[in-house]
Formats: C-alpha cells, sequence, structure tokens
C-alpha cells in the first residue's frame, strides 16, 4: 500500500509541473491575443476618426504680373504641352510685360479648347508649320532654327505656362483666339471683334462666343 502511495505521489509530481507551465503558456497566449485585439480596434478607431478631421484648405495662388512674382515661383515643369507653350511665349512674347505673356497663352490656350483649332497645345502652336509663312505662328515656319539664347528669359515664361496652363491666372482677353502685334494690321482683324490691347499685342475674337469658340 505504502508502495501505491510513493508511486502516484511520485506521478503527481511529475505531471503537475507540466500542467502548470501548459496553463500559464495558455494564459500568456490569451495576454497576448487580448492585447492584440484591444490594440486593431483602437487603431482602426483613430483611422476612422482622421476621417472626420478639418482639411487644410489649399490658399489659391495669388499672382502677381511681375518678374519679380515669377522669380518667387518654383521651378516650372510639365509635359509636352507644357514645353511647347514654353517655347511659344519665348519666341512670341518673352519681350513683352508678364500680363502680355500670360495674354499670349490664354489665347493659346483658348485656341486649344475651340472647335476651330486642334485639342493640344503642341498641335495649335505648330499648326500650318511646313509651309513657310504660312502657319499660325511665324517662329515655326519662318525658315529659321529655334535656338533659345535667353535663359532666364525661358525660364520665366516656362513659369508663366505651367501657371496658365494650371488656371492661376484671372482672364485677360474675354475669350480672344488671335493676335497681332501694333507693327501690322492683318485683313482678318477687320473682321474679328477687338478685346483687349496689352503692350504691343491686340486682342480679338469671333463676333460670337460659343462653349467651343
Amino acid at each position: 500500500m505504502l508502495r501505491y502511495i510513493m508511486a502516484v505521489a511520485t506521478l503527481a509530481a511529475t505531471v503537475l509541473p507540466s500542467a502548470s507551465y501548459a496553463e500559464r503558456e495558455a494564459t500568456d497566449a490569451d495576454k497576448k491575443e487580448l492585447v492584440t485585439r484591444s490594440e486593431l480596434p483602437g487603431q482602426s478607431f483613430r483611422d476612422y476618426l482622421k476621417l472626420f478631421q478639418p482639411r487644410k484648405v489649399v490658399e489659391p495662388i495669388k499672382v502677381s504680373y511681375s518678374k519679380d512674382w515669377l522669380d518667387q515661383q518654383p521651378k516650372a515643369s510639365g509635359d509636352e504641352g507644357w514645353k511647347c507653350l514654353s517655347e511659344a511665349l519665348y519666341f512670341e512674347a518673352r519681350g513683352e510685360s508678364v500680363r502680355g505673356q500670360f495674354a499670349v497663352a490664354e489665347v493659346i490656350l483658348n485656341r486649344v479648347k475651340s472647335s476651330r483649332f486642334p485639342d493640344s497645345l503642341c498641335g495649335v502652336i505648330r499648326q500650318g508649320t511646313g509651309k513657310k509663312y504660312q502657319c499660325q505662328f511665324t517662329y515655326t515656319c519662318d525658315g529659321r532654327k529655334e535656338v533659345i539664347h535667353e535663359k532666364k528669359a525661358f525660364e520665366r515664361v516656362s513659369k508663366v505656362a505651367r501657371a496658365a496652363m494650371d488656371g492661376v491666372s484671372k482672364e485677360l482677353t474675354e475669350g480672344a483666339t488671335h493676335y497681332h502685334t501694333t507693327a501690322v494690321r492683318p485683313s482678318w482683324a477687320r473682321v474679328y471683334k477687338q478685346t483687349a490691347k496689352i503692350g504691343v499685342h491686340i486682342f480679338y475674337r469671333h463676333n460670337y462666343r460659343t462653349a467651343s469658340n
């Protein structure tokens, strides 16, 4: 009988510590799971609350038609259309005032919107190129190579192009799609409506306006 009792006691001493260790393992696992479960809802809730936080209001860019204002703007960049518009402003209006450069950019953008002209900036600017002096923008068909010598001037007009494309400038020409310098008087100027005169450029549009012109 004594031997039986001793055997049972020995077996209990062997099994009980293992059971206790297993219980501790299970308890620790439960605690970890509880911690994990308590963290996830809190994290999701914080993310949820962010949806209701007031968003920062982006202040519209205030355009000042001056070289000082342009010089304060970040370096401009863009796609092929931006490159075409920058070059057009350089060769067509780099000697104009900043306001005049914006006005020329506006005419080109107005043409893109019009059904009477190609629907891209490069298409509008290069329209008619290939036939000498029969293109829309003389510098593209005058037979001379377009070389940018004035780097600072190009940097500025590229910023004008970027700002005009981004729509940060107010309308200056009342929907004009044509312009010429004060040194010439083309025949079409007699039948189009003059809308503005800025610097050495006079701006015109068709006598009627629709959503596509």
